[in-house]
């Protein structure tokens, strides 16, 4: 899908704990935040603010979690794993890319999950990732 094919124009953001800068590139090549032993052949963003908040809550590592305005530098297409294959529609605004994305700058005023919050997603992921239907489509 080309980017003319996507529902959204942007602002785009993405969910880590890595600490990057502006003009930094995010690339493809990474382990799963949610399956681990998967390598991923995207990199993956979303238009909506908090969804990355919560992606970078959730993501692997000890650091902090951080949101990064970011830009795609190539064609990208809807996520599958929330999309049409999976789910009616992009109600999460989600997207994926193999081409880099351009961080822009860092976004401090997302809404941070309560510790409570937090658990219930482990959780869920936990359930998803012990049950084969929760397949990664990369």
């Amino acid at each position: 899908m080309l980017v003319s094919d996507v529902l959204d124009d942007g602002p785009f953001y993405h969910g880590t704990k890595a600490d990057v800068q502006a003009d930094d590139l995010l690339t493809a090549g990474f382990h799963s935040n949610y399956r681990p032993e998967v390598v991923m052949n995207h990199i993956y963003f979303t238009a909506l603010r908090d969804g990355a908040g919560l992606a970078a809550e959730l993501a692997a590592g000890e650091g902090v979690p951080r949101v990064y305005l970011v830009e795609p530098t190539g064609a990208f297409e809807n996520d599958p794993n929330v999309t049409d294959k999976k789910f009616p529609g992009n109600p999460t605004r989600s997207y994926r890319s193999s081409a880099p994305l351009r961080v822009i700058g860092e976004i401090t005023d997302w809404a941070r999950l309560t510790p409570d919050a937090l658990q219930s997603w482990r959780d869920r992921l936990a359930v998803l990732r012990a049950d084969e239907r929760g397949e990664i489509i990369n």
